[in-house]
């Protein structure tokens, strides 16, 4: 029985749990969006939403606001933060900075490093990574004076940790950094190959402190780590290096890997009914799905989507080449039931909301495609500023979508929110 002191007690305690959340805005929610490919680290976001089809500068856009500096970094959502990392090439800084998800009105921005940025490729970017979080705490992870710097700050913007992870010194190609971490259970995992050193580590949440690594082949890689339930455990898939390898994410010893693929790829795997996918790359092209097991390979084509990640839902995979290519492959035989040629370049990931694909080129077009297995359906086509490299995400019927305008010293970057203005 609940007594009355017990009842007071419990109010005293709901009030204060209340004011937590209105003093400390950023902490978690349920729609939010925590890390590198969403809640469900697949780029499919929640289910019930309804999301604008149709937007541009002035349609369906709930704010705009203005980045400073330079990124690829795809939106982080966590409670009322939108959080990005970003680089002032000229000042040679990288920074994170957070907009409230309400209205796009920037709260902070907190200076990690100055210097030391190595060359990359005209495509990359010095804040190519993005974040990951806890509900918490944000991470990310920043390559300059040839290592890489994973950085832990609180919703407030304040540094509550940071390590030198490892080496990153390219010598064959040096095009940058790119690999996003992830968050699993208590641990960040992060990860940089290239052909000096290349390595996953695995770092404590709560103080940044090493629990293990694990070292990998001699070869240049942008992959990102992602952890899959498949084959009734826990797999942290890489792809790259000429294979698909999976990893115990709680020690990193290795669980299996299949030869496929090639060098370099820079997106990240996909998984469903015990088979894993990935596309690249560098120097050869090609889309492969293997047992999760390491059995061997299951299907594969000569499809190149390098920079960009797929999707698999409802038994097929979906892909937008890097030549501008839309493909529908059935996910078990590989069998192309459609594809559709729409325009390239293609560097951002497509996303999938429902039963929408939200898939976008390196011009900032996105085409809105229905996931029908059954032929090519088109449902709209919208422009938003002249490029598009980071991956747009989804939160509770709004889009979030990282655009820029313009080029060289006139070129300016925007941080879109598209939907529907909320309730506060």
């Amino acid at each position: 029985m609940l007594r009355t002191g017990q009842f007071a007690g419990s109010v005293g305690k709901a009030v204060w749990l209340l004011s937590v959340v209105v003093a400390f805005p950023g902490l978690s929610r349920s729609e939010d969006w925590l890390q590198w490919r969403g809640p469900n680290r697949n780029n499919i976001a929640s289910t019930g939403q309804q999301i604008p089809t149709e937007w541009g500068a002035e349609k369906n856009v709930v704010w705009r606001a203005s980045v400073p500096g330079r990124g690829h970094s795809s939106p982080l959502i966590v409670g009322d933060l939108v959080v990005l990392g970003t680089a002032d090439e000229s000042a040679e800084t990288q920074s994170v900075v957070a907009f409230s998800r309400t209205d796009g009105r920037q709260r902070w921005q907190t200076l990690i490093s100055q210097g030391g940025f190595p060359p990359v490729h005209a495509k990359n970017t010095h804040a190519s990574s993005s974040a990951a979080s806890d509900g918490r705490t944000v991470y990310l992870s920043f390559c300059h004076h040839e290592k890489i710097e994973v950085v832990a700050l609180d919703m407030t913007g304040k540094v509550v940790w940071r390590v030198d992870a490892g080496n990153f010194r390219p010598q064959a190609y040096e095009y940058g950094y790119a690999a996003s971490p992830t968050v699993y259970r208590d641990t960040l995992i992060v990860t940089a190959d290239c052909d000096t050193s290349a390595w996953i580590r695995a770092f404590r949440l709560t103080d940044g402190e090493q629990l293990w690594v694990r070292e990998r082949p001699l070869m240049l890689n942008w992959g990102s780590p992602i952890v899959a339930a498949l084959g009734g455990r826990d797999q942290l898939l890489l792809s790259g290096t000429n294979m698909i390898a999976a990893y115990d994410p709680t020690s990193g010893a290795p669980l299996w890997s299949t030869p496929c693929l090639t060098m370099a790829t820079c997106g990240t795997c996909i998984w469903a009914d015990g088979m894993v996918f990935a596309s690249g790359g560098y120097p050869d092209a090609e889309t492969v799905a293997v047992r999760a097991d390491g059995s061997g390979v299951v299907w594969k084509n000569k499809v190149k989507c390098y920079e960009q990640s797929m999707l698999v839902a409802g038994g097929h995979v979906y892909a937008f080449s890097d030549q501008g290519v839309f493909y529908c492959w059935n996910a078990k035989t590989g069998e192309e039931r459609w594809k559709q040629r729409l325009r390239g370049p293609v560097s951002s990931s497509p996303l999938m909301v429902g039963d929408l694909i939200l898939a976008t080129n390196e011009a900032g077009t996105t085409w809105v495609i229905r996931a029908n297995p059954e032929k090519y359906e088109l449902v709209a086509q919208n422009q938003l500023g002249d490029s598009g490299f980071a991956s747009m995400v989804a939160v509770d019927g709004q889009l979030f979508v990282r655009t820029s305008t313009g080029d060289g010293a006139g070129r300016t970057e925007s941080l879109y929110c598209l939907g529907q203005k909320k309730q506060p």
